[in-house]
Formats: structure tokens, C-alpha cells, sequence
């Protein structure tokens, strides 16, 4: 089958390239902005594309005609998306808009990746079909893709929710919350985190793994994808910590409304998983599996 992965400059988007790229079963396109920062280019398999232009969108979908497209790019700063609520909504759903379309004029399988932060945290944690109720403009934006996605009239949808995504890849234009720790606790300077806000952290190649289980499955429907491990933000940097043997004493714990953050989190989130590994298989890794994971990484890359 032919799969085309948006946003594949991302974290996400780079661990579905490693999975895809030699799968006999599996021809793969890649889009993204500006050029490909594979470690191994992609040649003619990477098309530059803004998908907030239609027709980019349509010109390079008309020409790759994939089978599925897993939709990854969006705009993810919680803060900024605050901050610009324009620019939001042009890349998280005025773009999935676009995609949606431009799949069901071709017959294409669309997944779309979403969040936690579609719901308000008073009650997690989450199965797909518990209500939302988000608290910031990503969180609806995020939402809005969703629905913008079901109302489509695709023959064929998706949509895989996830959690505090982790891991390794080069030359990313973010970090993620487990890099961060570690290289703030290594420098030994004294840090704030958050003790009010729980989740169920991911990460990046079981995530992957997710999405390529429903590609392969043709699954349609929401699917809840994260690590099994459920943990306050400051609970996840002490166990950095321990894993890598850093001194955990220099962090302050804070509560969220000292930080004064343009956007609300919510409080308590993590997802129930149970319908992805009955119907995918899906089998996420403990916490300090992931950590070992990230570790061998760094140290390939010399890190």
C-alpha cells in the first residue's frame, strides 16, 4: 500500500519514516515543510508541501494517489496557538480540511494524529468516546480537525489521540518534555515543575508502531495511543532523573497557575488504551523502557 506522512520532519513524522522506508509491504511518501531532514534522503520520495494551501495539497495528493495518508503536521505550542489563534486554525484545521477533502476525491484512508488536550481533565483517565471539552484554543483547533475529519464523507477515517510525545530524531525545531529534563537537570541549575498536572507520556516509536497498525488494518474509528504509565509532569522528571542518575533535588515543584501561561492545561488526562491493544495489538513500553530507548539514541548520535 501506498502511505503519504504529513509533517515528516517532525518527531513523529521521522519515526514513521525509519519504520516505513524499507517495509516490502509499504511505499512511502513523505511531505513536509521546506526540505527533507531525513538522515538518509528520501530523493523522490519527499515532496515540500504547506498543506494550508489547497492547491498544494491537491497537486501533490493527484499525483501520489497514496491509499493513506497519515495526517501528523500541525501547530503543537500550546502557548503560541493562544497567542495567534489565526495561525492556529489555518494549520490545525483549515489544513486537515484540505487533506480531508483531497482523501475522499481520491479514496484515501485518512488518519488524523489529535490530543489529550480535547479534553477538559477533570475526569481522566479518557476512553474514545468520553466527551470533550477542551480548555485552550489548540486544545478546540484540535477538536475542530477531528470533527472537520468525521463530517467529511470519507469512505474511510481515523483519528489516534495521543499524549506527551518523547524521543530522539535529528535536527527537530522542538524539543519534547524528556529531552528537556534531562538537559536541565544536567546542567544543575534549578528548575520549576508542575506537581498539578498528571498524563501518560509516549513514546514516539510506539506511537508510530500505532499508526502504522491502523494504516495496515485499514481501522477506522478513535483510537487512544500512550505509554501505559500515568504520572505527574513532576513525577516524570524525578524518574528521568533516576534513570539517568541526576540530581533531582534542584527541582522546585509549582503549580500551574504560578507560570502564568497564556494557555490552560488540563489538569488530568491520560487515556484508557485497552480498545487499541484488543483491535491493533498495540503494546507501548513502560516509561523507563522508553527512557532506554532515548538513552541508546543519544549516545548514537553522541549525545
Amino acid at each position: 500500500m501506498r502511505i503519504l506522512i504529513t509533517g515528516s520532519n517532525g518527531l513523529l513524522g521521522q519515526k514513521l519514516v525509519d519504520a516505513l522506508r524499507d517495509d516490502e509491504e509499504v511505499e512511502l511518501v513523505a511531505t513536509s515543510r521546506g526540505d527533507d531532514r531525513s538522515p538518509a534522503p528520501l530523493l523522490d520520495r519527499y515532496h515540500a508541501l504547506d498543506i494550508t494551501q489547497w492547491v498544494e495539497v491537491d497537486r501533490v495528493l493527484d499525483a501520489e494517489r497514496p491509499d493513506c495518508v497519515i495526517h501528523t503536521a500541525a501547530m503543537t505550542n500550546v502557548d503560541a496557538c493562544e497567542q495567534d489563534s489565526a495561525d492556529c486554525r489555518l494549520q490545525n484545521v483549515t489544513a486537515t480540511e484540505h487533506l480531508a477533502r483531497a482523501c475522499k476525491r481520491i479514496g484515501a484512508h485518512l488518519v488524523l494524529l489529535s490530543t489529550d488536550f480535547i479534553f477538559d481533565g477533570l475526569a481522566g483517565p479518557y476512553a474514545e468516546e468520553d466527551e470533550a471539552a477542551p480548555l485552550s484554543i489548540y486544545g478546540q483547533s484540535k477538536l475542530d480537525a477531528e470533527r472537520a475529519v468525521m463530517s467529511a464523507g470519507l469512505e474511510r477515517w481515523s483519528i489516534a489521540r495521543t499524549i506527551i510525545v518523547y524521543g530522539v530524531a535529528p535536527g527537530l525545531s522542538r524539543g519534547n518534555v524528556v529531552l528537556w529534563a534531562k538537559g536541565a537537570l544536567e546542567k544543575g541549575q534549578p528548575i520549576k515543575v508542575v506537581d498539578d498536572q498528571w498524563r501518560m507520556p509516549t513514546l514516539a516509536e510506539d506511537l508510530a508502531d500505532g499508526c502504522i497498525r491502523i494504516a495496515k488494518r485499514q481501522a477506522t474509528g478513535i483510537y487512544h495511543l500512550c505509554g501505559p504509565d500515568g504520572m505527574s509532569i513532576l513525577e516524570l522528571v524525578e524518574r528521568v532523573a533516576a534513570y539517568f542518575r541526576l540530581d533531582a533535588s534542584i527541582v522546585t515543584p509549582v503549580k500551574s497557575d504560578t507560570l502564568g501561561q497564556p494557555a490552560k492545561r488540563p489538569p488530568r488526562t491520560g487515556f484508557v488504551i485497552d480498545k487499541a491493544r484488543r483491535e491493533l495489538g498495540y503494546a507501548p513500553r513502560g516509561f523507563e523502557e522508553g527512557l532506554a530507548v532515548v538513552a541508546l539514541q543519544l549516545r548514537a548520535l553522541g549525545g
